[in-house]
């Protein structure tokens, strides 16, 4: 947990033709999907690198911990790196946590991006009052080109020292009506459920807008560990809730739609929450969040997610 909420550090924006190091802190990954995403980041006007560690293998893991941690490290303290983007999510973030430096990354002050698996380190910056973003990682993302993410909210979280401002996604549904401010925070709900009881658990302050996604997990699965959530007082300290697409969460026999089971689980919640904001795992292209920044959830006259404070400087 961030002692005493540290001051908040915001990375540097990144520019035309800076160097972005592509890392793999949990599972393996096609050489393809690599290859193809180092050409989309280039037609975006960066220079994507990494080093061939990257294709380690230790069983379903993209090798051993030490080796993922000491890519991460070399990325931090490297000067000419800008930013570190995710290859893959997959399984094995939580292993490298208590091999993380903490004054290492708040020191770097670099572009953070992932989602899935990877939402442990995400939470890890956040803990520690570094703004990461939850967008594109390689696989199936960057490598699909503009099917797989959108573009206008990644460039505009990570290059304009300005607030993003409304993000307003057509599928975005209201469960809850109403209006919160506060610090955005979050990620995918498998690795906030695991993260609970450990020293890297999520620190999701008063007030906090608790964003919550995953993929192919069945309707009581997620409703389990919502009320996991619930039980540690997570949820009591968010002001709001916003939802992923959680796609595949349904009932395979149709008999539970994943919507109706949110919306019978937060019928008691005291602020508004949103469904569907298509960020990490979508069926479409992802979008961008940046995480750790003041921002807002509005219901009327339509429901947006505004990013109200710049995610970088």
């Amino acid at each position: 947990m961030r002692a005493a909420r540290e001051p908040l550090v915001k990375p540097r924006r990144l520019r035309s033709g800076d160097r972005i190091a592509l890392v793999a802190p949990a599972s393996p990954f096609a050489r393809e999907e690599l290859d193809a995403g180092v050409n989309e980041l280039a037609r975006l006007g960066f220079e994507a690198v990494y080093d061939e560690r990257v294709f380690a293998r230790e069983r379903f893991l993209a090798g051993l911990a030490e080796v993922r941690a000491g890519l991460l490290r070399d990325a931090w303290q490297d000067p000419s790196i800008a930013a570190i983007v995710a290859i893959r999510g997959g399984y094995g973030s939580a292993e490298l946590l208590p091999l993380l430096d903490a004054a290492l990354i708040r020191r770097a002050r670099k572009v953070f991006v992932g989602y899935s698996d990877i939402t442990a380190m995400l939470m890890f910056h956040v803990n520690h009052g570094v703004v990461c973003f939850h967008g594109p990682m390689i696989d199936r993302r960057f490598a699909a080109g503009e099917a797989g993410y959108h573009r206008d909210s990644f460039l505009r979280a990570v290059c304009n020292p300005e607030p993003v401002g409304p993000l307003a996604p057509h599928q975005l549904q209201v469960l809850r009506p109403g209006e919160a401010a506060g610090e955005l925070v979050g990620g995918t709900l498998t690795q906030l459920a695991s993260l609970l009881g450990t020293p890297w658990a999520a620190d999701v302050p008063e007030g906090a807008l608790l964003f919550i996604e995953d993929v192919g997990e069945r309707p009581y699965r997620i409703h389990r560990m919502l009320t996991q959530l619930a039980q540690a007082g997570v949820l009591a300290r968010a002001a709001a809730l916003i939802f992923g697409e959680l796609p595949r969460c349904d009932e395979p026999n149709g008999e539970h739609a994943i919507r109706d089971v949110l919306s019978e689980f937060v019928r008691q919640f005291h602020g508004p929450v949103l469904f569907g904001f298509p960020s990490g795992h979508t069926t479409s292209a992802t979008w961008t969040l940046p995480l750790g920044v003041r921002a807002r959830v509005i219901t009327s006259p339509g429901p947006a997610v505004v990013i109200d404070e710049a995610a970088v400087d």
